[in-house]
């Protein structure tokens, strides 16, 4: 196991099988000493863990539940560069995060989203998990994700 695998293990979560794309793509590519991702939907054993729009009130998914399908997404996505890497343990930083926030009309709250993925990155990378990020509100994500959440890690050998 790699220093990062036995991080996230302390903090009660487990690195997920990779996720198969729903499209013609890949999970993850290398190139040079950076690993971008693919748009990582909240998948949990092969379903998505929630669908529709994120905002307050009945019918909507809760900011709170979004959050948490955030940190689903950076597990998914540390499993795609594991993928590619062989070991979490190259990631030397973290670059940036692109979170996608399918949102009711009046939600504006897509930050407090994002940090489900940004705060999570911290607890398991410490500094190395600083980055810059991005957090946009949509109409509506594939299969009617609520968050996807894209992924540039700095690598080394």
């Amino acid at each position: 196991m790699s220093v990062i695998e036995d991080r996230l293990q302390e903090l009660g979560y487990t690195i997920p099988e990779v996720a198969a794309p729903v499209a013609a793509y890949v999970p993850a590519l290398r190139r040079g000493n950076t690993v971008t991702t693919s748009g990582q939907l909240p998948f949990v054993d092969g379903a998505l863990a929630a669908s529709g729009k994120v905002g307050e009130g009945a019918g909507l998914v809760s900011p709170e539940q979004a959050e948490e399908l955030a940190r689903v997404c950076t597990l998914n996505a540390l499993a795609a560069a594991r993928g590619v890497l062989g070991s979490l343990d190259k990631i030397t930083q973290v670059v940036k995060v692109t979170a996608f926030v399918a949102s009711d009309p009046s939600f504006t709250g897509q930050p407090a989203v994002a940090n489900g993925a940004s705060v999570f990155l911290g607890r398991v990378f410490g500094d190395l998990g600083i980055h810059a990020r991005s957090a946009v509100g949509v109409a509506v994500l594939p299969l009617d994700a609520p968050v996807e959440i894209e992924f540039v890690f700095e690598v080394a050998d």
